[in-house]
């Protein structure tokens, strides 16, 4: 095991406003998170901010509710290959994907179409 160890990180109360490079250093001490990247977050409207003075600063809070608006769901484990109701899973999935294609390409075809009848020009008088 390696003698290193991560940077002792300083206690901050969680409502403190933090400078967004501060706060990503604090809240992601290995570096992956900077404040460009909070800024996109906060721009998704995923991360609170106050600009005061014309500086962006959060609070670890905030970015804790972040990390809990971003975190992404388990997959569900795929049925195994030898199991029946698998296979009948599959094959209706399947079906249903070509039944929702053709249906999509109606409404499209459709849709092209009117709009084709209503952008014909006027006859010149």
């Amino acid at each position: 095991m390696s003698n290193r160890s991560l940077p002792t990180l300083p206690v901050v109360d969680a409502d403190a406003p933090l400078r967004l490079s501060k706060a990503a250093a604090i809240a992601f001490p290995d570096g992956s998170m900077t404040k460009s990247g909070l800024r996109r977050e906060a721009a998704r409207g995923r991360l609170a901010i106050q600009r005061i003075a014309g500086k962006d600063y959060t609070t670890l809070r905030a970015i804790g509710e972040m990390v809990k608006l971003c975190t992404v769901e388990a997959k569900q484990p795929v049925p195994r290959s030898d199991d029946p109701r698998a296979e009948r899973q599959r094959s209706l999935e399947s079906a249903m994907t070509a039944e929702t294609e053709a249906a999509l390409a109606l409404a499209r075809y459709k849709l092209n179409a009117t709009k084709a009848k209503h952008t014909t020009s006027r006859r010149n008088r």
